[in-house]
């Protein structure tokens, strides 16, 4: 049985009418723009991948301005293709909506019909059985091969666990860090560089990886976002020592690591 909402939307009509008006101005664009005409499917998608990072960016931000823009820029690629694919007669943004329509009601059944699921974990492990009941041979078949591979990672395990192929406890999972950090350091600590089997130390550390992200996820860490804010956080102090020992006349280059970390003492500071 559907549930009912609790209130309309007093805006819905003005939404509508802003989805309308951006299909008008797709299909202006497209018969009158030379830059718009010429235009595929393969020609924007390095630019899809590029907004799709700006819109990342501008949610570590906390930038909720950037964010509204970035959607939008997103909300057009969205149009963008639908309008290509109708210009070949395959499907429209109707068909794109519809279908994405259909899935929601289908992985939803306890929105849209009889099942009982009361937490997140429930809807997950009910959205792996039903890909697979809908032909699906893999769990992982949905994970995207060309993701990075620490977002992978995150995602292959998350489908691990909506069936149950999981650790018990995060006490278990750290002992697996232990274990793998254990059989790196023995392995190659003591080893020359030159002397390293690069393709095993390579695998090892791999996962070592793999273990410590499956920790940040028991833990209620994104790994990505995580490392990510520490990317933000050492350029951050990097181009302040930059900009300081400049303004000092000092050079890099130039400098022992001991000048360096007075600066970035100084950096961590502000």
């Amino acid at each position: 049985m559907k549930k009912q909402l609790s209130a309309p939307d007093p805006n819905r009509e003005a939404k509508v009418k802003a989805f309308d008006r951006l299909l008008t101005i797709m299909d202006e664009l497209r018969e009158n723009c030379p830059w718009d005409k010429k235009q595929t499917l393969e020609s924007l998608r390095h630019l899809t991948i590029e907004e799709t990072y700006e819109l990342s960016d501008s949610i570590l931000d906390g930038n909720l301005h950037e964010i509204k823009k970035e959607l939008g820029d997103l909300m057009l690629h969205n149009v963008f293709y639908a309008r290509i694919a109708s210009e070949k007669g395959v499907f429209d943004i109707a068909d794109v909506l519809n279908s994405i329509c259909d899935k929601l009601v289908e992985r939803h059944p306890h929105v849209y019909g009889d099942v009982v699921a009361n937490d997140e974990e429930t809807v997950k492990a009910n959205w792996e059985k039903i890909k697979l009941n809908t032909g699906n041979k893999s769990v992982l078949e949905g994970v995207p091969k060309s993701l990075p591979a620490m977002v992978k990672a995150i995602r292959i395990q998350d489908k691990a666990r909506g069936v149950g192929f999981d650790w018990e406890k995060k006490e278990q999972v750290w002992e697996k860090v232990e274990e793998e950090m254990q059989e790196f350091k023995a392995e190659f600590n003591a080893l020359e560089p030159d002397k390293i089997d690069r393709g095993k130390a390579t695998a090892e550390f791999g996962d070592l990886l793999f273990s410590l992200v499956n920790y940040a996820r028991f833990i209620n860490i994104d790994p990505e976002e995580a490392l990510e804010r520490t990317n933000k956080k050492f350029i951050k102090r990097f181009q302040f020592l930059e900009r300081e020992s400049a303004r000092d006349g000092k050079k890099l280059g130039e400098m022992t690591l001991e000048e360096m970390d007075v600066y970035w003492e100084r950096a961590k500071s502000i």
